[in-house]
C-alpha cells in the first residue's frame, strides 16, 4: 500500500525541491543505495587500479568509481536530488 501510495507522490514531488516526501524517500532509499554504491566502487577501484595505472586514468577512475558515490552519500544536502543527476 506504501509503494502504491509513493508511486503517485513521487511524480508531483519531482517538481519542488526537497519536499517531506523527496526527504524521506532520500533517507530511506536513496542514501543506503548511494553508501552501498559506495562501498562497491571502492572495491572495484581497487581491482582497476592496475589498469587505470598503465592508462594514466587514476584520478578520473577514482572520481568516477569513489568520490561521486562518496559525495552524494555523505556531503549532499537531506533531499536535494537535482545533484544526482551530475
Amino acid at each position: 500500500m506504501l509503494a502504491v501510495g509513493l508511486c503517485g507522490v513521487t511524480s508531483s514531488v519531482a517538481g519542488e525541491n526537497g519536499g517531506p516526501m523527496e526527504t524521506a524517500a532520500d533517507a530511506l532509499v536513496v542514501r543506503p543505495a548511494c553508501l552501498v554504491a559506495t562501498v562497491v566502487g571502492s572495491a572495484v577501484f581497487v581491482v582497476a587500479l592496475p589498469a587505470a595505472l598503465i592508462s594514466k586514468s587514476v584520478k578520473k577512475t577514482a572520481e568516477t568509481l569513489v568520490v561521486k558515490p562518496a559525495n552524494a552519500t555523505f556531503t549532499r544536502p537531506l533531499g536535494d536530488m537535482d545533484s544526482l543527476k551530475d
